[in-house]
């Protein structure tokens, strides 16, 4: 990772860091709380089947991925610059974002002393993301682009629909996880043999469609017609709704109607931030998280494996959160309070290198 000032950062709407910004606290948030024994149920996700607010931070994040490469990489095409060159500074920085997620995951193996290493996740799907979105970015214009989205999600549903069962542990993406991970899956039965990654192959195919939406999306955003990012977010929350009655939201799965639901909130949100930040000019809260996302996700992540290898984590809830909160709240109480500290303590080094004009880049 490298650090450049702000000079040499591309114009960028403050609306959409702000927008990361909240989106990451948010996945810090819902990722570390004080114990899983007492998540705070409204940061809960969904058993299975259903959509919470959970359930929508990780498609605003994949949104606002697409949407930064309509602002960043497709200015660039029009400018005249070279495609091959820039396809391969996209599917670098893609690698790169792979291979961080997949160093956390080693750290995890190593520091928690786990039984297998698991090569999915978050950084992965995103990395992966970045990668096919940049490129059909570069190469293809905006109707090709869209027949891409509608054959991701047309073909998804058809593959979902001929697995034959969408239930737990016997859907089709759970048996491909199975054959191809095993064990490394995010879940793994051994009495049954059954594997599921929420981060599984197939289900990508359904990321892909969401970080796609994103992408137009921010055509819409550079037209100067705001209008129009409006009406596509309650499109495509009716289309996930009309959607979910064939095929059920689920993040597990990440299917169809997920995407649009989960994609027709994210677009209402971007109009939201766009409105009241860049035309009015409120303050771009968050704004700081996101100038530097992955740093905040992954150095958070580090230092979160750090103090449960130690054991300090256990030991910081339990006599700070714990004893002093769960006796006047509740458990539940004492687990968000230790999750909003955490993520209160990593807005403070987010807050430094802003104020240094420091943009840590993958």
């Amino acid at each position: 990772m490298t650090s450049s000032p702000s000079s040499h950062v591309p114009a960028r709407y403050a609306s959409v860091d702000a927008l990361r910004g909240i989106t990451v606290a948010a996945m810090l948030l819902v990722n570390n709380p004080g114990t899983w024994s007492h998540v705070y149920a409204p940061l809960e996700h969904a058993q299975w089947n259903g959509c919470t607010p959970t359930d929508l931070v990780f498609p605003f994040f994949l949104v606002i991925v697409g949407v930064s490469i309509a602002l960043g990489v497709v200015p660039r095409v029009e400018q005249g610059a070279d495609r091959a060159a820039l396809t391969r500074t996209v599917l670098v920085r893609a690698l790169r974002i792979v291979g961080l997620g997949m160093l956390l995951h080693l750290l995890a193996w190593w520091w928690l002393d786990l039984a297998h290493y698991r090569p999915l996740g978050v950084l992965q799907r995103i990395g992966v993301c970045f990668a096919v979105v940049g490129t059909m970015a570069i190469w293809l214009r905006a109707n090709a682009q869209r027949a891409c989205l509608l054959l991701l999600l047309g073909g998804y549903a058809a593959l979902l629909a001929a697995g034959g069962t969408l239930e737990p542990w016997h859907n089709l993406p759970s048996r491909v996880d199975t054959v191809l991970f095993g064990d490394m899956a995010y879940k793994y039965d051994a009495a049954t043999g059954l594997g599921h990654d929420p981060e599984g192959l197939l289900s990508t195919l359904g990321a892909l469609a969401s970080t796609l939406i994103g992408l137009r999306a921010g055509a819409l955003l550079r037209s100067g017609r705001p209008a129009r990012l409006l009406l596509a977010a309650a499109a495509l929350l009716a289309l996930g709704a009309l959607w979910s009655t064939w095929q059920p939201l689920n993040k597990n799965l990440w299917t169809p109607s997920y995407v649009l639901w989960t994609s027709g909130w994210a677009l209402g949100a971007l109009w939201l931030a766009h409105m009241l930040i860049d035309r009015v000019q409120w303050p771009p809260l968050g704004r700081r998280f996101g100038a530097n996302a992955i740093t905040a996700y992954a150095g958070s992540g580090v230092m979160v494996l750090a103090m449960l290898g130690t054991g300090s984590w256990g030991w910081l809830y339990g006599n700070v959160f714990d004893r002093w909160i769960t006796p006047l709240a509740g458990a539940q109480a004492a687990s968000l309070a230790m999750a909003i500290a955490f993520v209160a303590v990593w807005w403070l080094p987010m807050w430094w290198l802003d104020r240094r004009r420091i943009y840590l880049k993958i």
